[in-house]
């Protein structure tokens, strides 16, 4: 599975990156918080290792704007010091988890592990003909592969994990713009209808006045 690591340090950083990969991540490591926030708009990750010291934008700050945005993707955060107020502004900025540099990698590990778990890892999900991987974000039907944007896979997502469900509106709204922002008035209709364009009109109904049903069809 995907995992960014943000880390100026070019040493620790790379020590880092191998035991990650080596633990079965697949890391990409950034040294700079701007430019790590900019792949994290374009690429899916499940988990970020960040530093609090980076160059330009620091690990607090990068971790502000994630958050604000409406990300939910967890955050665990290094730092060089154990102090209780390094902890708090980590955590009231939106931190997941805190460890310092000096603590055993095998501890890191099963950390991200931990935290991958509970932001609701669930692999593959099947629905009558569709199937969608949440790690490598692929979808297929009948074995071919659907073309979808992020927002639309994660729309996807949460029928399927509630097939046979009605949906809330405000819940698949939730879903792709975050929470307590809505987007424009037809958003979220734009993307049912993309995405029933190309998974089957038969597959997703409209129930009036509350919401849409994934059916097994």
């Amino acid at each position: 599975m995907k995992l960014l690591l943000v880390e100026d340090d070019e040493m620790l950083g790379a020590s880092l990156q191998a035991a990650l990969n080596k633990a079965g991540f697949d890391t990409n490591w950034h040294t700079n918080g701007s430019v790590a926030l900019e792949s994290i708009s374009k690429t899916f990750y499940r988990a970020v290792v960040l530093d609090i010291t980076l160059p330009g934008l620091d690990g607090l700050s990068l971790l502000k704007q994630l958050r604000d945005s409406g990300s939910t993707l967890p955050v665990l955060m290094l730092t060089a010091r154990d102090t209780t107020r390094d902890k708090v502004m980590c955590f009231d900025s939106g931190a997941d988890d805190f460890l310092v540099k000096t603590t055993d990698m095998e501890e890191l590990i099963a950390r991200l592990r931990a935290l991958i778990r509970r932001a609701g890892y669930v692999g593959r999900i099947s629905v009558g003909t569709l199937m969608i991987d949440t790690d490598t974000h692929i979808a297929t039907q009948d074995g071919q592969l659907v073309n979808l944007s992020n927002r639309e896979f994660e729309l996807l997502q949460v029928l399927m994990v509630n097939a046979g469900k009605v949906m809330p509106r405000h819940q698949l709204e939730d879903t792709v713009f975050g929470p307590g922002r809505t987007g424009e008035s037809n958003a979220l209709e734009v993307h049912i209808h993309h995405l029933r364009q190309k998974i089957g009109e038969s597959h997703l109904k409209t129930v009036r006045g509350v919401g849409y049903v994934l059916l097994n069809v």
